[in-house]
């Protein structure tokens, strides 16, 4: 039997997401979500995407170092994640897109895993 932490380890989870199709990495500049693959060179607004999925991890040793991996599936089918720490540490261009994301009401709720 796997180890419950292991198994929610960033690295294995990531692995699986990949295995989904998700394998685009994201950033967010400008309000706009942005592949960064160049061979790509997408942008995406806040309408044109879905939180299809996260996860959040724990620092092992300080509860404030916490981060949490988004899956994210765009209008045209692109498949990808994006992290962000959580709390102080948090980036607030990319808390601020999936805010607005979440507003818009297109989170979907978590499949079973």
């Amino acid at each position: 039997m796997q180890d419950k932490e292991e198994e929610r380890s960033l690295v294995n989870v990531e692995k699986k997401l990949s295995k989904d199709g998700y394998n685009q990495d994201f950033t967010v500049t400008d309000g706009r979500l942005h592949t960064m693959d160049t061979s790509t060179n997408k942008s995406y607004t806040p309408e044109e995407v879905t939180i299809v999925d996260f996860y959040r991890f724990e620092g092992e040793s300080n509860p404030d170092d916490t981060s949490i991996l988004y899956a994210i599936e765009a209008n045209d089918g692109v498949k990808g994640t994006i992290s962000s720490a959580y709390g102080v540490y948090a980036d607030t261009d990319t808390d601020d897109f999936l805010k607005k994301v979440e507003d818009l009401g297109k989170n979907l709720t978590k499949k079973d895993k």
